[in-house]
């Protein structure tokens, strides 16, 4: 059996699916699903993408790359988040804040030229 097999076998148990049932959420026959799980044929990339869709892991996940079902965007210390408001220090904040004066200055003069064009 395939790594990738196991675990979409593994996530289809885990939402209390059928084979056929999967196999018609992600329009594929029900065979070829019999035979991705048993790890007899491959899982093509455009499989890949419904599966990960549907069951909402990452393809590394799958894959076996990695045993974190979350995508990094789901995960608590996100880089996007650096940590969370609350991890900030007064620094920080303050480096912030003086970035988005500057973008919002920007924007705005961005703005009015575009106004000083249209009329």
């Amino acid at each position: 059996m395939s790594l990738a097999g196991d675990r979409i076998r593994k996530q289809r148990e885990t939402r209390g699916m059928t084979q056929l049932d999967l196999a018609q959420r992600i329009g594929i026959n029900n065979s070829v699903l019999s035979r991705i799980e048993a790890g007899k044929r491959p899982v093509e990339d455009s499989e890949m993408v419904l599966f990960c869709n549907l069951f909402q892991v990452t393809s590394d996940y799958l894959l076996g790359l990695t045993d974190d079902t979350l995508p990094l965007a789901s995960q608590e210390d996100s880089l996007s988040f650096f940590g969370g408001p609350d991890k900030y220090t007064p620094d920080e904040i303050e480096e912030m804040e003086a970035a988005l004066a500057r973008y919002r200055k920007t924007k705005q003069r961005l703005q009015e030229q575009l106004q000083k064009r249209e009329t």
